[in-house]
């Protein structure tokens, strides 16, 4: 089943456009790209057993470590540059956002909102966030920079990024204008059966 922010994220890809997407995993959001806008790209992914998996999705994976930053590639190579669910994860936050808008004419980011009230409600409660979206425990989880909606607009405005569009989802698929930090969890997914969390999807470019 295809994640839901995979379905906004292609929503947001240009048919025949050119991609990179940073930290792609096994290359199923790639792959489905290409299914259905037929972009044509590049994943990065650092972890050699994802790199496999993606080579076996038919994609075209780089091994590559984001925190290195993205020199390799040259100016407004490619016409979107996705960040799905690897922002929490990176050391260098401002860099890779400023290496996305430099490599691409826009980029497309998801990522887990701290703020979502159910994780509210587990802090309150005197344990870290554990859900869908974050389901690791707080020993072993590799998220390093967790924020919530205000936190990552605060980041862009600093950093000199536009926020072209956000979108902030709730379990029926509607979109949430009442509180979206509170009850918009960005971004992930979702079993067959059942939704446990809200999907985003911020589309940013250069001021």
């Amino acid at each position: 089943m295809i994640r839901a922010d995979y379905e906004l994220i292609a929503q947001g890809v240009s048919v025949d456009s050119r991609v990179l997407d940073l930290g792609c995993g096994d290359g199923q959001l790639l792959a489905h790209l290409q299914r259905v806008r037929r972009v044509s790209g590049y994943g990065i992914e650092i972890i050699p057993e994802q790199v496999v998996a993606a080579l076996r999705q038919g994609v075209s994976v780089l091994q590559v470590n984001l925190e290195e930053g993205l020199s390799g590639f040259s100016d407004h190579s490619f016409d979107t540059v996705i960040l799905s669910q690897t922002l929490q994860a990176m050391r260098h936050t401002e860099e890779i956002l400023r290496e996305m808008l430099r490599v691409g004419r826009e980029g497309i980011v998801t990522f887990p909102n701290f703020g979502y009230w159910k994780h509210r409600w587990q802090v309150l409660n005197g344990t870290m966030p554990k859900s869908v979206d974050m389901p690791y425990e707080w020993y072993d989880t590799p998220n390093v920079h967790l924020c919530t909606l205000h936190d990552f607009e605060a980041l862009c405005a600093r950093s000199g990024v536009q926020v072209m569009e956000r979108r902030v989802m709730n379990p029926a698929g509607h979109t949430v204008e009442l509180m979206p930090n509170l009850l918009g969890s960005p971004p992930t997914i979702v079993s067959a059966s059942r939704v446990e969390c809200h999907v985003s999807l911020w589309v940013l470019g250069r001021v």
